[in-house]
């Protein structure tokens, strides 16, 4: 029987005058692998921290078990700012420590690529948002843990590590995981329980997100007869008041009507014939198309040689490596970037909007409604659907009062959803979207899928979030950083293939060179390492120098202030020199 691990007990949570948390019971037990999910400010992150004992309850009772071990990932990764990557991964841990731990060396392959000494040098202030996390998931995957609590693991990351990260876990079945993301790939690939935080309650489904969705589609279905009968029941009541005692002696009969199956039937989520009708009907025959083209981002070339042709209603993904290039793909077919070589032809109808991944300024002393009204007061989406500004505020998780809150005291995520609201509000036809889900929940990108859905246009989306990807687009692209442009006709399961076989055939052609060059190597490194013994050997004897000459200037202020600089030089000198034999030492080890 599977060993508890946490409890909690008629727990409560507040944060001013908010209910977070209200009388909350639930466990988490050995190999439970759990994914929750819930509006942003819902009480997600608390949840964690109270299981974490990071946060303490207002009310009720957290039990954990004695020598439990939990790891705690959270939004923000912070360390010491003098803390290098090596310091905030292994700690004090030597190289030859962790270096012989294949769980260690996998981590580090599947985060990292390898383990360089120039990464683990660096520091770690000085990474982005995308290497802090990896260092934070590196650190804490590392550890000895029972228990993994892990907040937004996913943001970040690419698709190739979300990929990673999701094989691993699948691979520690002994580990207990519970994960908050609005990745939904991620939860049917790791989960098979879902907690949903709502109104201060978290209500229980069983299976990954997608078992959830057609699990909380059902209970609504039911709670809405229940309600229904509730509703009839009341009624029936009051006419039997009004009626008097004299007509209870007939008993009125309601008709009640059976429910509605939940899935009748499955329609396309978008008729994609009628769709590409009007897209045609507005924007002609060309969109975009690359000639010949070669791409650069400063001196690093991109894309060369390029031919590519986006037509009216294509909805295209494009996924690729770190640096391969989809952000200045999408500068440039936006005149942003101009081709170093070849030629770019543009539709004369198009009329694009661009969602970049740093968003302008928006006037801090508007208020929601006002800024998307600033725009346009409604937007046609397209077969003589329109919404006005309020609508697709809503529709993008702007409720009737949110609306009237100040640009200035909105989230990063909030801000977000407002730009992209603002962009649609001034109808483009096409969209050109760089990470359009970074800080939404679930219910937000389902919205926006909605949206999307009914929207004739051309659509171009750069995502990690995979799930997104695959229910937006119907073509995909990759970026594998070698110049090219691929057709994926099966999606990011044949870019992933392609990554691996790309890796594998680098990783085939390293070992030749180093089998050829490995017994140079060998003498070489002895040369240097008899070279820096006899550079110890002679600092050695002119620090028994130095300490002789002290003694014999204890009484001379000068001449020992000169001897204490020369013998700080000179054993700064000495420590650089052992730092250069123990590398030494290791690689000829190794």
């Amino acid at each position: 029987m599977a060993r508890n691990l946490v409890n909690l007990e008629g727990v409560s949570k507040s944060f001013d005058i908010r209910p977070l948390l209200d009388n909350v019971s639930l466990g988490i037990s050995e190999g439970d692998r759990i994914g929750i999910v819930g509006r942003n400010g819902s009480g997600k992150s608390t949840l964690l921290r109270v299981m974490a004992a990071i946060e303490p309850p207002d009310n009720g009772r957290v039990t954990r078990t004695n020598d439990i071990r939990v790891g705690l990932l959270s939004q923000v990764d912070v360390a010491d700012p003098s803390a290098t990557v090596g310091d905030v991964v292994l700690g004090n841990k030597e190289k030859h420590e962790w270096a012989r731990e294949p769980k260690i060396r996998e981590i580090f392959d599947g985060l990292f690529g390898g383990h360089s000494d120039e990464f683990f040098n660096r520091k770690f202030i000085a990474l982005s948002g995308g290497e802090r996390r990896r260092v934070g998931l590196a650190k804490l995957l590392v550890s000895d843990v029972d228990l993994l609590l892990l907040d937004e693991p996913t943001n970040h990351l690419d698709v190739e590590g979300v990929a990673w990260l999701s094989r691993y876990l699948n691979q520690r079945r002994e580990l207990a995981v519970a994960v908050i993301t609005h990745d939904r790939w991620f939860l049917d690939a790791v989960t098979d329980r879902t907690w949903e935080v709502v109104n201060g309650a978290v209500e229980e489904y069983d299976g990954g997100y997608s078992a959830y969705v057609l699990s909380k589609a059902e209970r609504l279905r039911q709670t809405s007869v229940l309600e229904g009968r509730r509703n009839m029941l009341i009624r029936k009541e009051l006419a039997w008041l009004r009626r008097g005692a004299p007509a209870r002696t007939s008993k009125p009969k309601f008709r009640v009507d059976a429910a509605n199956e939940l899935i009748a039937s499955e329609p396309p989520p978008r008729d994609g014939t009628e769709l590409l009708r009007f897209a045609r009907n507005r924007l002609g025959n060309t969109v975009y198309e690359l000639h010949h083209a070669r791409i650069c981002a400063g001196d690093k070339e991109i894309l060369d040689d390029v031919y590519w042709n986006v037509g009216p209603g294509d909805r295209i993904g494009i996924v690729g490596i770190n640096g391969a290039g989809k952000t200045t793909l999408l500068r440039t077919l936006v005149g942003e970037v101009k081709v170093a070589a070849g030629k770019l032809v543009k539709g004369v109808t198009v009329k694009p909007a661009f969602l970049t991944q740093h968003l302008s300024e928006l006037d801090p002393k508007w208020r929601v409604i006002e800024a998307v009204e600033d725009v346009a007061n409604r937007v046609e989406l397209g077969n003589g659907k329109e919404l006005s500004a309020s609508q697709l505020c809503e529709r993008l998780g702007f409720d009737r009062e949110s609306q009237w809150t100040p640009v200035g005291d909105l989230s990063g995520g909030e801000k977000r959803r407002l730009q992209l609201t603002r962009l649609l509000m001034d109808s483009p036809n096409v969209l050109l979207l760089d990470e359009p889900t970074n800080d939404f929940d679930i219910e937000t990108l389902t919205e926006l899928e909605d949206l999307l859905d009914s929207y004739s246009g051309t659509i171009l989306v750069i995502s990690h979030d995979r799930y997104f990807l695959e229910r937006v687009c119907d073509r995909f692209v990759g970026l594998l950083g070698d110049g090219q442009l691929r057709d994926l006709p099966r999606g990011v399961d044949q870019y992933l293939e392609q990554r691996e076989s790309m890796i594998a055939k680098l990783n085939e052609n390293e070992v030749p060179k180093k089998k050829i060059s490995n017994a140079a190597s060998q003498r070489q490194l002895k040369k240097d390492l008899v070279r820096v013994e006899r550079q110890l050997e002679k600092i050695a004897e002119r620090i028994s120098l130095l300490l002789q000459a002290q003694e014999m200037a204890a009484f001379d202020p000068e001449r020992l202030a000169e001897i204490d600089k020369e013998l700080d030089t000179v054993r700064s000198d000495q420590a650089k020199l052992e730092e250069e034999w123990l590398g030494t030492t290791l690689a000829l080890g190794n």
